[in-house]
């Protein structure tokens, strides 16, 4: 199978939004009126961010939820992406359940592909998504202020206890291990929370590299501190009781500084806590205030006592991993 018969027999769709798609040197889109585009690029990369023994429909999903999830953060709308995909071979198997999942995904939020590339060489997936965001209503990393709530979406850790599974390091029940594995390879963008929080939080993020480090990028765009509670955790998959082998500190490691969780970690007036349970169980995605954001810099994390935990949280680094 040629590039061209690929392109074509996989993701050669009908335009709906794009003036101009698939199939010419350059998409053409036009903004609706009077909104902001918001543009973001993921890369996921063989043996980095997945397994080789991943399905390729779930695949194909993340590969398009953790762009989404980043309109999310920001409270965009999904509009469109671009798709660039390096394969060791044409595998017509694997680019259907791949380009399944993808629009499964990219179908239920209204997000068309409008272009990219292909080419042979080590599995290599990575999608530029575009929003949309009226003017002065994108969420933002800097915009945190002291007296601020911190809430986070869903659960944390899930995905990194499948991980810790995968590498030998604890083992689980086989209910708790799919749980966590689908967490791990099939997150949910948390976009229609995102955009329900305009003029709502005063700032976001999307917790991709572990909880605690990502908080650290709003503490110091913002040049704000945190106090952050724990007793929140138990939540998690990562800390129930049949997790084996993984010590403590293990777990609170998944859920602090695992990463992979694509959920959304923002700060808002304590004025608004009603607002945002009302709106949380309207969309029907679990919020959980964990800390309040502070004048005084530095970030302290407390165990379910009150005490500070005085020990280190590594949060992932491509480059330290």
């Amino acid at each position: 199978m040629g590039e061209f018969d690929l392109i074509e027999r996989f993701f050669q769709r009908p335009s709906r939004r794009a003036v101009l798609s698939v199939g010419d040197d350059c998409a053409l889109i036009q903004p609706a009126a009077g909104q902001q585009l918001a543009i973001s690029t993921d890369m996921l990369v063989e043996g980095r961010h997945f397994l080789s023994t991943v399905d390729p429909a779930r695949l194909g999903h993340k590969a398009l939820a953790v762009n989404l999830s980043d309109l999310a953060a920001c409270g965009a709308k999904p509009v469109a992406f671009t798709l660039a995909l390096a394969l060791p071979r044409a595998d017509p198997a694997w680019l259907e359940g791949f380009s399944r999942g993808l629009f499964q995904l990219a179908d239920a939020h209204g997000c068309e592909l409008i272009g990219g590339d292909t080419t042979q060489g080590p599995l290599n997936l990575s999608i530029t998504v575009l929003g949309e965001v009226p003017p002065e209503q994108a969420l933002l990393r800097h915009a945190a202020q002291a007296g601020d709530d911190i809430w986070v979406s869903g659960t944390l850790g899930d995905a990194r206890l499948a991980l810790e599974v995968f590498r030998g390091n604890c083992q689980v029940s086989g209910e708790v291990l799919e749980r966590a594995r689908v967490r791990m390879e099939c997150p949910t963008p948390r976009v229609e929370l995102g955009q329900a929080l305009r003029n709502v939080a005063h700032a976001a993020i999307d917790v991709s590299d572990g909880l605690l480090g990502d908080l650290g990028h709003i503490l110091k765009r913002s040049g704000v501190g945190a106090q952050m509670e724990t007793a929140w955790v138990q939540g998690s998959a990562a800390v129930t009781p049949d997790v084996l082998a993984l010590p403590w500190p293990r777990r609170l490691d998944c859920v602090l500084a695992g990463g992979d969780d694509y959920e959304l970690l923002f700060t808002a007036p304590v004025l608004h806590r009603e607002r945002i349970h009302a709106l949380a169980s309207d969309l029907e995605v679990p919020v959980t205030r964990i800390g309040r954001i502070t004048a005084e810099s530095g970030l302290r994390v407390m165990d379910p006592h009150g005490q500070p935990i005085n020990r280190r949280f590594a949060s992932f680094d491509h480059f330290n991993a």
